[in-house]
């Protein structure tokens, strides 16, 4: 089944042009059967299918039929594992083509600005670098078996609070360096079949009327040339979306819309032209997704669950390990504590929730691997309240054996979509718990299972040893398992940083915001960009995790190529990585630049490379990591564009962030970053600039050495070249200083030609 969008497009009625930038259902597009254009079924699958039979539900959220469900984003975000990303996009494409579904809703790429956010599980990284590079692996993991991705929310949509009206008030450096980059990544790397635009307004405009978001940055700049969906019900007037950029509203308001659509183009309110492109897009989308219709497949269920299981695996972040606690040793005695390792809790609610094939539990797992464990539940999820019958029989239990492991972690209803968290803590119950248990038995392993960051103070002091394993999907208690027994060692690194306090985030202050606005007040200060910034201690930083084994970085070499003015600025990090201890495993080897001094504020440090090692026992291996030119650059308002600014960079390289052995400084030469002089510059900004210095030397009726007088500097260098020209005394009139910024222009565009800007060690 196919057919030509040309031939087809020429042929629609303007009723069927506007039709089609509709669905005809909750998960269909608009048919047109006269034309033989089909509908092609869209569903959401960030982490596993879920598609319904038929046409769907009204509401879209039961029913759906069995799939594989994979571990969450948080959790394979911590594996920094591209290439198994790819690996889970590729089986989720496979399921999507056993189902005839044509485009997955996903992944969510949203940074994680506050630990509060209902979705956070759904979401990579509080890092926008690393939350694109994983991105960019799942969009090409699943389009490259044909079926379509639709990254998402696009854009500032980071909580779960009034997300239909919020009015996310961000200024555009923040937006450009933090909550648009990994967007920018995927987009102009992967080329996904569609971007799906947020519920929120940003600065003012709703995400699916922002023609600055749909249209100036993603289709101008970035170079989009796919479809724009909304999210399901985030159109709330349709003829302003479509002439920002949306080109298909889901669900459909049946009648209505077309409706609208249509009469506007017939008023001359919307040029034919413009509905025919969005028309366009359709077609293409649709024409890319027949091919699924006709697809007689089916998928390896087993192959998927045991990709499921590794992933799960390679998620667990190892966070303390006392006296070498784990793995555990075939002799010990094991107790295992906690109601979770019965009712294991493996995704979070919402649109995403995934009606699973098969479900382990730790307490089988376990078993197989280990042998015989002794079990008691201890607390109850779906309580907080404490049950002396139950933490009687798990204190028992524990006094009995010689290690006690013991699950623990966010009742389901603290995870969803449409709800945000009102703080980090663990229920109450289960720490009670969890203090009764170390009391009589001090070896106690703690598996922590949440999607997203909680206070782990209360935990750390009780436990010897601590491992996140996240929402690890259908698989987890078989992945956790293999952790704690040897069968793999952990190589998990944390993609968000753990606060002592929700107090110590920086958008604790603004979250989530009053009245229908949220200020992101902390502009570029997101996560350890934050934590750096304020030199705040925290309980585990970003990138941190345990091995089984021991590892080392050293002999760092760096070569700078290219040039800034031509965008070709790169670095090769190269360093030497070996396993020092006794055991396989993985290496996360971590690259952050730093820019001690600049005109603008800067992060600390920034992370632009990785990559994973694995490692025989003492076998040591030389690997490299590339650095682009925006690893060096920052989004400057004055000057509208990505900027290098001329100077010394650190680039640093180690386990986190906050271990970084090796270190060297590079120095970048790059064209001037000139502001442009006006009457409104400050004498100081004239000062600074070589021409408008001169200038002013040669116009004012006073000795050059004034302008060098630091106290004139000091008391007048902030007020503006005008405010000085009315005082009179010496400074140019306001005629002269007319004359001197026309002169200004004139020099300076003759000094555009760049120089030769090769970086330099």
């Amino acid at each position: 089944m196919s057919f030509d969008v040309d031939q087809v497009h020429a042929e629609l009625t303007l009723d069927e042009k506007a039709a089609l930038t509709s669905g005809s259902d909750f998960w269909w597009t608009y048919p047109v059967e006269r034309l033989g254009v089909p509908a092609i079924m869209v569903a959401d699958g960030p982490h596993g299918l879920r598609v319904q039979p038929g046409r769907g539900d009204h509401a879209g959220i039961g029913g759906s039929l069995p799939a594989t469900c994979f571990p969450t984003a948080s959790a394979i975000a911590s594996t920094w594992n591209p290439a198994l990303i790819r690996s889970i996009g590729e089986a989720l494409a496979q399921e999507a083509r056993a189902s005839r579904l044509s485009v997955i809703l996903g992944p969510g790429i949203n940074l994680k600005r506050s630990p509060l956010c209902g979705r956070n599980f759904e979401y990579f990284s509080e890092d926008p670098y690393l939350t694109g590079e994983l991105a960019v692996a799942m969009v090409d993991g699943i389009q490259s078996r044909g079926v379509g991705t639709s990254i998402k929310h696009f854009a500032a949509n980071n909580q779960e609070h009034d997300r239909l009206r919020v009015d996310a008030q961000v200024d555009e450096r923040t937006l450009r360096e933090i909550y648009l980059a990994a967007f920018e990544r995927v987009v102009t790397t992967a080329a996904p079949w569609t971007v799906m635009c947020a519920y929120n307004k940003v600065n003012g405009l709703s995400a699916s009327e922002n023609p600055w978001l749909l249209t100036s940055v993603l289709r101008d700049e970035w170079g989009f040339d796919g479809l724009v969906v909304s999210d399901w019900g985030a159109v709330y007037h349709r003829v302003p979306a479509l002439e920002a950029g949306l080109d298909l509203e889901m669900p459909p308001k049946l009648g209505r819309s077309p409706r609208e659509v249509a009469a506007a183009v017939r008023a001359g309110q919307v040029p034919k032209g413009l509905l025919d492109q969005r028309v366009r897009n359709v077609l293409e989308l649709v024409r890319k997704g027949t091919p699924t219709l006709d697809i007689d497949e089916d998928f390896d269920v087993a192959g998927h669950h045991a990709l499921a299981r590794r992933a799960a695996a390679e998620s667990v972040v190892l966070l303390q390990n006392t006296n070498r606690l784990l793995p555990l040793r075939p002799e010990t005695s094991v107790a295992l504590i906690g109601e979770f390792a019965r009712t294991p809790r493996y995704q979070g609610a919402g649109s995403s929730e995934v009606n699973p094939i098969r479900i382990e539990n730790l307490i089988d797992e376990l078993t197989a691997l280990h042998g015989d464990v002794q079990f008691a539940a201890g607390f109850d999820i779906d309580e907080e309240s404490d049950d002396d019958a139950l933490l009687n029989e798990a204190v028992a239990t524990a006094q009995a054996a010689d290690t006690v492991v013991m699950v623990i972690g966010l009742p389901g209803s603290y995870e969803t979509e449409g709800l945000d968290r009102s703080h980090m803590r663990l229920p109450a119950n289960q720490l009670a718990a969890l203090a009764a248990i170390a009391d009589v038995n001090p070896n106690l392993v703690v598996v922590l299972v949440n999607g997203a960051t909680v206070e782990l103070d209360p935990v750390l002091e009780h436990s010897a040893a601590l491992v996140e394993a996240w929402l690890g999907g259908q698989a987890a208690a078989g992945g956790i398992a293999d952790v704690l027994t040897g069968q793999v060692n952990p190589s998990g690194r944390l993609a968000e940083t753990f606060p002592h306090r929700l107090e110590d985030n920086s958008s604790y202050l603004n979250f989530p915001g009053d009245s229908h606005v949220v200020r992101y007040g902390e502009g570029l200060y997101v996560g350890y960009r934050g934590y750096d910034k304020c030199n705040q201690d925290v309980t585990f930083p970003f990138g941190f995790g345990l091995s089984y084994t021991t590892f080392e970085v050293d002999d760092l070499v760096i070569e700078l190529t290219g040039r800034v003015g031509d965008g070709s600025l790169a670095a090769a990090v190269s360093v030497s990585v070996a396993n020092t201890g006794g055991v396989a495993g993985a290496h996360v080897v971590q690259v952050y630049v730093r820019d001690p001094e600049s005109s603008v504020h800067r992060p600390v440090r920034e992370l632009k490379g990785f990559t994973r090692v694995e490692l025989q026992p003492g076998e040591s291996r030389r690997i490299q990591i590339d650095l682009d030119q925006r690893a060096f650059s920052f989004w400057s308002e004055v000057h509208n564009q990505w900027v290098v600014e001329e100077g010394e960079f650190v680039i640093e390289v180690g386990h986190h962030s906050r271990d970084l052995p090796l270190a060297t400084t590079v120095f970048v030469t790059a064209p001037s970053l000139r502001l442009p002089l006006t009457a409104d510059s400050t004498l100081a900004e004239w000062i600074a600039d070589p021409i408008g210095r001169e200038l002013l030397i040669e116009a004012a009726d006073a000795p050059p050495e004034t302008l060098q007088d630091p106290d004139l500097v000091r008391v007048a260098g902030t007020m503006p070249m005008a405010t000085i020209a009315a005082f009179g005394g010496g400074a140019p009139d306001h005629e002269t200083l007319g004359r001197l910024v026309a002169v200004w222009q004139e020099r300076s565009a003759a000094e555009k030609d760049d120089p030769l800007d090769m970086g330099t060690c």
